[in-house]
């Protein structure tokens, strides 16, 4: 393991492939995030508002982003997130993370970020500005 004092721009963190999306995932998240959105966990729901199917919550592929940052806990905090939903999660998705060091200015690191499909197709992209100690 490096540590963040040792990233250079154009460093790539270690991606993280998540396990496919499970219905238990969503039922689990919606529970504590208070989202009960139907389309999230039924799909009955889902495929009257147009949807194939169940999908992710939003807020779900974007808080996993921060599995990329465990790593360094003991050395900072993310700082803030700019993210751009850019297509849906679905069951069974599997969901790669992925961030790439952007910019580096004394104690502030500012990652590009992004979650793909299995299909390679980008679901959210955005920047991280992380806060080393």
């Amino acid at each position: 393991m490096s540590t963040v004092a040792e990233l250079q721009v154009g460093n790539v963190l270690k991606e993280i492939h998540l396990e496919p999306v499970s219905r238990l995932d969503l039922i689990k998240y919606a529970g504590a995030s208070g989202d009960f959105n139907p389309i999230h966990t039924i799909d009955e729901e889902a495929k009257k508002a147009g949807l194939p199917g169940i999908i992710a919550h939003g807020m779900w592929t974007m808080g996993n982003l921060a599995q990329l940052f465990t790593e360094y806990y003991e050395e900072g905090f993310i700082q803030d997130y700019s993210i751009r939903f850019k297509g849906m999660v679905f069951l069974h998705d599997v969901i790669t993370l992925k961030a790439i060091l952007k910019e580096k200015q004394e104690n502030k690191l500012r990652f590009n970020v992004q979650a793909i499909n299995q299909e390679g197709n980008e679901v959210l992209k955005g920047e991280v500005l992380y806060h080393q100690y």
